[in-house]
């Protein structure tokens, strides 16, 4: 028999969490970062609110540590902390020495006595040897040494710990030595707990000493993270290659989602206008959108609401058919189109978030294009001072290339129109994304790299090239449209330049509204309302 049980909630309950959810949240963290393991240690460290439930990170538990430790500084004073122990040393050298009178060795007893190390456990350890070496004539002191020699680590740590805290106890209620030291105790489990906190040791860290230590509070929301944090190790987003942690397919697939999602809700408060299509293709009836007929429109006839409009103007039979009554569905004429996105990933590409911006559009295209229109063709090809393609399981983690500062657009458009050339298509499409004209190129199979001739200026040999690689790419009947993340006289100069070759389009942006230029470009270019 099944049983089920209820309890007052009280905040501590096991919350229980999505793993989409999660890695959307990770996604956040990812579209900012070209690394997954810095990625997930951001979601780590601060955290997140997951179901409308707080889930406390890392840094927020390591402030609590640090406030708990000046805390506990704040009242209290350990000079005096010894003062006890020192005074029952001196105690039992005074019965000692009493003890000794003029006996055989008095002298030596007594040189040895005052010679002892100024540091009250060194003193305590020098004693016991000369005990074991030499014997005690009193009992009692014997005994009272005996007592100092068990407490001997625990006085040992004291004596450091003041010497190390010297300036830092400065309250006004001293502490004796139990007092003194459980604080130090204290305070030592607080300094391990600072370290794992600090390293992101999430095993060494006890849940229960976290309760102790921070209160239910903190430890609940260390329990509720290394939740989230198990989820997101045992959902199929995540997988491990090499020893290391790597998104795996499916969660590539979602950060493309996500990415697309993102620029959807963009979208939505503010969409451009559209742009026509210069050539056909299939039509898609769209059956919850009827229309009235007018002359040129297909005969997509809705019979239903034909009849309906006839029988609304005039009920009866015989049937009368104006054409007035006649409605249609609308359609969209669908294109396939093979499209190679081009990104700059030379070093200013990482100012102002332009490549992160860039990524994340190249991740939303794909997402796109994969779920409505699969049957289009699209690739993404990387340029700095040479180009390569990115294949989808790298672009999370693409960034731009600091090694490789150049920017070789002649290299990305012939990478490109090679990856064309392999998928005929009547729409041929390249989308240039880019913050900087060319700097470097290829001729004769060497490559050439050179600065701009002044600040904002151009780099002559470079654009000769690259604009002679937009006319052989015109040649192919490719359309070339570019997207300018700088407005600077030098860039616009030269893509007005590519433009007028190429007969396609440039629109200048900022990284905010990339995406949403871009998606609502190839959209609009993929489908026309009849």
């Amino acid at each position: 028999m099944l049983i089920h049980r209820y309890t007052v909630w009280d905040g501590r309950q096991a919350i229980r969490f999505d793993a989409d959810e999660v890695f959307s949240k990770l996604g956040e963290h990812l579209s900012r970062t070209d690394d997954l393991r810095q990625a997930l240690d951001w979601l780590l460290r601060r955290g997140t609110d997951l179901g409308g439930e707080p889930v406390m990170g890392l840094d927020e538990l390591l402030d609590r540590v640090r406030s708990q430790i000046q805390e506990r500084s704040r009242d209290v004073n350990i000079d005096s902390a010894l003062a006890e122990k020192q005074r029952k040393l001196d105690e039992l050298l005074d019965i000692e020495q009493e003890a000794i009178g003029d006996a055989s060795g008095a002298a030596d007893a007594r040189r040895r006595f005052d010679q002892l190390p100024p540091g009250l456990a060194d003193a305590i350890e020098a004693l016991r040897r000369h005990a074991a070496a030499h014997g005690f004539i009193e009992p009692i002191a014997e005994s009272e040494l005996d007592h100092l020699v068990e407490d001997l680590d625990d006085i040992r740590d004291l004596e450091n710990f003041q010497q190390r805290s010297r300036g830092i106890f400065q309250g006004p209620r001293s502490l004796g030595y139990e007092e003194a030291l459980e604080l130090l105790r204290e305070l030592e489990r607080l300094g391990n707990l600072e370290q794992a906190l600090t390293s992101g040791d999430m095993a060494a860290i006890s849940i229960e000493e976290l309760r102790q230590l921070l209160g239910d509070e903190a430890a609940d929301g260390f329990e509720r993270l290394q939740r989230m944090m198990q989820v997101l190790r045992e959902s199929s987003y995540l997988t491990e290659s090499d020893g290391q942690t790597v998104l795996s397919p499916k969660g590539v697939r979602k950060i493309g989602q996500l990415a697309l999602r993102d620029i959807y809700q963009s979208l939505c408060r503010d969409r451009p206008g559209g742009h026509d299509l210069g050539r056909q293709g299939a039509v898609t009836l769209r059956p919850e959108a009827t229309k009235p007929y007018v002359y040129g429109d297909p005969m997509h006839l809705d019979l239903v609401g034909t009849l309906k409009q006839s029988l609304t103007r005039r009920a009866g039979a015989p049937l009368s058919l104006l054409p007035s009554d006649f409605r249609v569905h609308e359609a969209d004429a669908v294109t396939t189109a093979s499209t190679v996105l081009l990104l700059d990933m030379s070093w200013s590409m990482s100012w102002d978030g332009r490549f992160i911006a860039a990524k994340k559009v190249a991740l939303a295209m794909e997402s796109l294009i994969r779920s409505r229109y699969p049957r289009d063709y699209f690739a993404i090809v990387g340029f700095y001072t040479r180009a390569v393609e990115l294949k989808l399981r790298d672009l999370p983690e693409a960034t731009w290339n600091m090694g490789d500062p150049f920017t070789n657009l002649q290299d990305g458009l012939r990478l490109a129109s090679e990856l064309l050339s392999r998928r005929p298509a009547r729409n041929r499409h390249m989308i240039v994304v880019t913050d900087g004209q060319p700097t470097a190129y290829f001729q004769q199979g060497r490559l050439y790299c050179e600065w701009p001739l002044s600040f904002g200026g151009i780099s002559l040999r470079a654009a000769r090239e690259t604009l002679r690689e937009v006319e052989r790419v015109t040649r192919m009947g490719i359309v070339i449209n570019t997207f300018m993340l700088d407005d600077s006289p030098s860039l616009r100069a030269f893509v007005e330049r590519m433009t007028s070759i190429n007969r396609g389009r440039a629109l200048y942006t900022r990284p905010d509204t990339l995406g949403e230029y871009l998606l609502v470009d190839y959209i609009d270019r993929k489908r026309k309302r009849l």
